[in-house]
């Protein structure tokens, strides 16, 4: 390994998910019902207006077009954190791939053992050759802790630290990927 961190995936509006099985757009616009809604808990989601805010209050966590790299590694995380339990996203990078993985979910109130147990068990979400991958670390908004990941097919998906801890692993993983 080159390089390891734990990371949190940039908010806000993100790539397109990969190609789906076709079916019926929604009719209208979300409506002042759907978007006040949608602010006042994030947890209800009403089409359209769920974009909207999260363009608002995160701003840009990725783009691609549906089945691009960035596309579908996003898609991966978000069907893997989904469920119970909190995970941990790792990006690590190797002398030839770019690895996404996330650790064991760990319960609100489980023990240190199982704690240190679901650390160590990492199941890998995806990957991507090193050499398509550039990498930078910089500032977004309020965050001055944001890896940016661009990959060859033109989409880029954003990784940020909370601002308590250090950017060093960012920034290692930005500098192993860009070693030639």
């Amino acid at each position: 390994m080159r390089a390891v961190a734990r990371v949190r995936v940039g908010g806000g509006l993100v790539p397109a998910a990969p190609p789906q099985p076709a079916s019926p757009p929604s009719p209208g616009g979300p409506g002042l019902l759907g978007v006040l809604l949608t602010v006042l808990s994030p947890n209800i989601t009403v089409g359209r207006a769920d974009t909207a805010v999260d363009w608002l209050f995160f701003g840009v966590g990725g783009r691609g077009e549906p089945g691009s790299q960035a596309s579908l590694l996003h898609h991966a995380l978000t069907v893997a954190t989904k469920g119970f339990g909190l995970r941990d996203v790792v990006l690590a990078v190797t002398d030839q791939r770019l690895l996404l993985g996330a650790t064991a979910p760990v319960g609100l109130l489980s023990s240190s053992v199982a704690d240190e147990r679901a650390q160590a068990d990492i199941e890998l979400l995806g990957s991507a050759p090193r050499t398509t991958v550039a990498a930078r670390v910089g500032r977004y908004r309020l965050n001055w802790k944001r890896l940016r990941l661009d990959f060859a097919d033109g989409s880029w998906l954003s990784f940020h630290v909370p601002l308590a801890d250090s950017g060093r692993p960012l920034r290692e993983v930005a500098t192993a990927v860009s070693a030639g």
